[in-house]
Formats: C-alpha cells, structure tokens, sequence
C-alpha cells in the first residue's frame, strides 16, 4: 500500500513538472511570437470623371514662337502746334503703335470640340521693350508716365473660350473669343481678345485683339501735354503670334 501510494505520489509530482513546462513554453511562445500588424489595403483613387478625361485628352498645346509673333499696344494722339518745335511733327492725329516681340505663352485648346473647357491659354509681354517710330516717347514710357523699366511684364490668362464652333478641320480659318484677366503694372482687369486664327500641320497662326480697354485701368494717367500733345485714355492690344505644337 505505501509502495502504491508512493508511485502515486511521484506520478502526480511528474504531472505538476510537465504542466508547469508545458506552461512556461506556451508563455514563451507568445512572448516571442513577431506582432503582426494588419494589412490596410491603400485607397483607390477616385475614378475620373469622363468628361474631364475626354477633355484632357484631346487637348493640344501650343507654344508661341517669339521670332515669328508680335504684341502691340494701339492708341491714339492729337499732336499741336508745339509738336514740330518741339518732336518735329506735324499737329494732327495720329493713331500711335508701339510693338515688341518679347512675348512667350501658348494656347491650349480642344480643336475636336473648341467650346469645351480650356486649358492654359495665357501670354506674357515685355512692356519695357515695346518701340514706337518716336524714341523720346519710348523712352517716356519706360523711365516716366507708365514706368514700364519698374513694372516690365504685363500678363493675360484665358478663364473661358466664347463662340467657337462644335468642330475644326485643319487648315480652316476659325474666330473665338478668349476671356480673362489682363494685368499690366500690377493691376488686373477683366478683358476679351477676339481671336482669328488657322492650324496646318503643327503650326497655329492667328491675331488676338483686345479694344477699349483704359490706360486710367491700370495706374496710367494719359499723358497731357500743353500745346504739344495729348493722348488718349482708351488703347488697343493685337497680337499677332505662331505657335508650334509641344508633343
């Protein structure tokens, strides 16, 4: 009897040994065990709409040609009695241009469908390199009046396209309306260029013209000038550009 309880009594003692081993590996195993941290799938981007992606795609750009593009700036004079003296020209009118070819931009349109949404039409213009047929003059606006040498870049950004037709075939001549801001001497004011222009092969060529828009606008006091001259407070812009298409 005590030899049964005996083995009974080392066998419990094994028992206790195996469940505690058991234990402290069980234990161990989920110390050791690496943290796995859940997998987040990344989010999808939103799927685009298809019109904008129609629009994105057809859209073709093109960079003005500064060699073969002009920008002017039309305005007119009356000169006096005291003009010969003084410039040595005659008293009467005059309908003054003074041009640059200091002008870089591009025009980027959808010639599939033209009245779709735009894309960045905008131009910039060199205002200290404009040149008339007076050097004085030119030298007035760049140093007095205007002081184009201290505000040199007047800008154009095209926020809307105006009575372009449905379609386009190279090789036609097509009139549309860009509408936007015009800044000049750091003073923006809404303004319109009515745009005839004409693509063959990668070539766009074309006139933008902007009328009545007011020197008084943009800082500008219309220069007035006793007994010499005076000029007027409404101008004109026309560009004349080429533009070659960036692929």
């Amino acid at each position: 009897m005590i030899r049964t309880w005996g083995k009974a009594l080392l066998l419990l003692v094994l028992l206790t040994i195996l469940a505690a081993c058991g234990a402290s590996s069980t234990t161990d195993a989920v110390v050791a065990a690496p943290t796995v941290v859940p997998t987040v799938a990344p989010t999808a981007a939103p799927a685009a709409n298809k019109g904008d992606s129609v629009t994105a795609a057809g859209l073709r750009t093109f960079v003005i040609v500064p060699e073969q593009s002009k920008a002017s700036y039309l305005v007119d004079e009356e000169f006096f009695a005291g003009a010969l003296a003084k410039l040595g020209i005659n008293a009467g009118k005059a309908k003054v241009v003074g041009s640059t070819q200091a002008i870089a931009g591009q025009l980027q349109l959808d010639l599939s469908n033209l009245a779709a949404a735009l894309g960045d039409n905008s131009f910039t213009v060199q205002m200290n390199t404009l040149v008339t047929n007076q050097p004085p003059r030119d030298k007035w606006i760049r140093e007095d009046g205007p002081k184009f040498n201290a505000h040199p870049v007047a800008s154009f950004k095209a926020t809307a396209i105006q009575g372009a037709p449905a379609t386009y075939k190279d090789g036609e001549e097509v009139n549309f309306k860009l509408v936007g801001d015009l800044t000049v001497r750091e003073q923006t004011k809404p303004a319109t260029f009515d745009v005839k222009a004409k693509l063959v092969g990668d070539t766009l060529t074309g006139v933008a013209t902007a009328q009545q828009l007011l020197l008084s606008d943009f800082g500008i006091d219309p220069p007035n000038f006793a007994n010499t001259l005076t000029v007027a407070d409404p101008f004109g812009i026309e560009v004349q550009f080429t533009a070659k298409e960036q692929k």
